[in-house]
């Protein structure tokens, strides 16, 4: 028995020295039983890694993380920067997956793990996707196959941060909540336009990001950043995400929302870099354009630890007193920069298809220029954070995720009656479609009122001190674009649950516009300015309803209520 054990640990010891992708000379990229036997072989070999399990996933495969450690504690650590490399969200896009196999490989071999930095690889994020595998983008060139972009419940797990449907993500944020990074790095592989650049990516929008901690990545960290990965060969642009067919025009940075990994990130004061490596390049190219842009964000990381510690700690102070928040932001055309854009130019020509005009690019005629580059947002909507917000205990899933993210809910200890903001929902739209499971609210509309509620021992109590403040405020607040509400956890309020009879009402309504003259004055300025009301009994009726005792007080109320006093 001892001698068979002896015989697999040196199977997977020699199995750690080289990758699926390197024994296919770059065509190939390795398989979930290949990555995590990697990693657990690597676990074994060297005392400054381990490979922990952190959550399951919808598939029901656990969750890895690999952690690198140069004094061997695997722990969070006051004075260490945690960089965070997440690869495989979208598995048919592995370049971050066969690179981080081989760099975690060499600096454990070559003990270049640096004293000052944590850092943390999740192996493949999206186990479901992984072991989907197969040639479902075509767009793209190689390796020869590779895992599918949703999970096995058909989630795109980046469009899933926080409304959270798949187990996948809870076992991320739990993961994200206990490690609390400074910077993430995130590994994807681009679609749209061709152009000549193999690394784009973009980090947490500046505009919408804290200042303490977006001012030194803007002016210093980025910088620097795109000019070593210039000198290492890879010139960067930013993620291209054009206003037309063809980014030579001009095009924006890119506004991502809470439910992206880089815009949940952001709520925590964690700097994210999305990176897109160009469908098109070989795969070798892209593998190492991945590997040269985790290694420098490494390198970075550790020569400007002690600023990265200390503007994080700052900026989550800044945020548990921050009074006013920003829920939704729009692009300032007004405003522009210029970037070198290195491009094909862009021509049409019949489509042996369709024998209509079709769009290529013409990759023997490149230019180089300055384009426009739009990255200026302002706020669209602002509220001012209440001192607490209360939460009915009957919404149970909302209270699981506010404690998975960190939130300190605080438990009524005996049933209370108190003055609150109320919104009601005047209107918003929905598509006809859904997105991600869901039929989104767009468009939100509220009235707000103060009115005394009656809670219950065992409802919670949210104060607004504290540093996941903005989690809080743009999950709790309706008219966030990634809110609770905007994603249906709050749906069922929307529906009438009383009516009347209408036979029966006639009287009731009667007698009321007889005893209520301000009812009544109402009702008439109604038919002056409203002909279609005016001719519509169902309508009058149903007005001097909605402005009686009978209405139903809870229609439309929201059920998350604004404590100010």
């Amino acid at each position: 028995m001892k001698k068979l054990f002896l015989l697999l640990l040196l199977s997977n010891t020699l199995f750690a020295q080289i990758t699926s992708y390197e024994k296919s000379k770059g065509q190939e990229t390795a398989t979930y039983d290949e990555v995590i036997r990697f990693y657990q072989a690597l676990d074994q070999k060297y005392d400054q890694a381990t490979l922990l399990e952190v959550g399951t996933s919808d598939i029901g495969k656990p969750l890895h993380l690999f952690v690198l450690s140069a004094n061997k504690v695997f722990k969070p650590q006051a004075d260490k920067v945690t960089l965070l490399i997440n690869n495989g969200i979208h598995p048919g896009e592995p370049e971050g997956i066969d690179a981080s196999m081989m760099w975690a490989r060499e600096l454990l071999e070559k003990k270049l793990l640096p004293a000052n930095v944590l850092l943390c690889i999740v192996p493949v994020y999206n186990i479901d996707g992984i072991l989907n595998r197969g040639v479902s983008r075509p767009n793209q060139n190689g390796p020869n196959s590779y895992g599918f972009r949703a999970n096995s419940r058909n989630y795109d797990l980046n469009r899933d941060f926080i409304k959270t449907d798949s187990k996948n993500s809870e076992s991320w944020q739990k993961m994200f909540q206990a490690w609390k990074p400074h910077i993430i790095v995130d590994n994807h592989t681009s679609n749209g336009a061709d152009y000549q650049h193999a690394v784009t990516y973009f980090p947490t929008q500046k505009d919408k990001f804290n200042p303490i901690v977006s001012t030194f990545f803007t002016n210093e960290f980025k910088p620097a950043l795109d000019a070593q990965l210039s000198k290492s060969g890879f010139d960067p642009v930013p993620y291209v995400n054009a206003f037309g067919s063809t980014p030579e025009t001009g095009y924006s940075g890119f506004n991502d929302a809470p439910r992206y990994s880089s815009g949940y990130a952001s709520l925590f004061n964690c700097e994210t870099f999305v990176v897109e490596l160009h469908m098109l390049k070989d795969y070798p190219t892209r593998v190492k354009g991945t590997y040269v842009f985790m290694e420098t964000t490494l390198n970075l990381s550790t020569k400007h630890a002690k600023t990265l510690i200390a503007n994080k700690q700052k900026a989550d102070e800044a945020v548990a007193a921050q009074k006013s928040f920003p829920l939704s932001w729009k692009l300032d055309r007004s405003v522009a920069d210029s970037i070198t854009f290195k491009g094909f130019a862009a021509k049409y020509k019949p489509s042996e298809v369709s024998g209509l005009n079709r769009l290529y690019y013409e990759r023997n005629e490149p230019f180089t220029k300055r384009i426009p580059f739009f990255d200026h947002y302002v706020a669209d909507l602002t509220v001012q954070k209440p001192n607490a917000y209360v939460l009915p205990q009957s919404w149970v899933r909302v209270a699981e995720l506010l404690k998975i993210n960190g939130v300190t809910l605080k438990s009524l200890e005996k049933d209370t009656e108190m003055e609150v903001e109320v919104y009601y929902i005047e209107d918003y739209k929905i598509p006809q479609k859904p997105y991600e499971g869901h039929y989104n609210h767009t468009g939100v509309t509220v009235r707000k009122e103060t009115q005394k509620i009656q809670f219950y021992k065992g409802d919670y109590l949210i104060a607004t001190n504290q540093k996941s403040n903005r989690y809080i405020i743009e999950t709790l607040e309706p008219q966030g674009p990634d809110s609770f509400f905007a994603w249906n956890f709050f749906d069922s309020i929307l529906g009438q649950k009383e009516h009347f009879s209408a036979y029966v009402f006639e009287d009731i309504a009667a007698e009321m516009l007889r005893k209520d003259a301000a009812l009544k004055q109402k009702l008439e300025e109604r038919k002056k300015t409203d002909e279609a009301f005016a001719k519509s009994g169902a309508a009058q009726l149903e007005f001097i309803y909605r402005n009686s005792p009978y209405f139903e007080q809870t229609y439309s109320r929201y059920p998350v209520y604004r404590l100010v006093k």
